[in-house]
């Protein structure tokens, strides 16, 4: 396929995925800190937005067991396929819900927030791209074994 047909379907998808993070609420940091506020005032209307994205995704993701390459022809790597890998996926996990609870973004509604300059969502992509810049320098190159 093309090049400019994957950057094209990329594109695509994360229009999609940015307008649906909109019609859901997640790019309001409020509306999350609610949802994960089960001790206070507990907002569960994420919770079906949850359930819905685990319903649609399922059966695809379940195929990608069998698949060597994408769609588009592209190798797969699909992570947690050895204990390191899993154990880095677990750890990753905790820290993306840690940060997500505390700053009511996660990076998908964050770079929707990037999108219209607003300042909150700015300062957390400013922080998560240094992240990313540091990590990139202080951790081993993810490999399909250990992702």
């Amino acid at each position: 396929m093309k090049r400019w047909m994957e950057y094209a379907i990329a594109a695509l998808c994360g229009l999609i995925f940015g307008l649906g993070l909109i019609v859901a609420g997640m790019t309001n940091p409020a509306k999350v800190q609610g949802f994960l506020d089960l001790a206070g005032d507990w907002d569960p209307s994420l919770a079906f937005v949850m359930a819905g994205a685990i319903a649609v995704a399922i059966l695809p993701f379940q195929s990608l067991r069998r698949r060597t390459q994408s769609l588009c022809g592209t190798p797969l790597h699909l992570p947690g396929q050895t204990k390191a890998g899993k154990t880095r996926l677990i750890i990753g996990s905790l820290l993306f819900g840690t940060g997500w609870g505390i700053a009511g973004f996660c990076p998908g509604p964050a770079l929707v927030g990037l999108a219209s300059a607003w300042l909150p969502a700015l300062l957390f992509c400013a922080g998560m791209f240094a992240g990313f810049a540091l990590s990139g320098r202080n951790t081993p190159a993810a490999t399909s074994d250990d992702a």
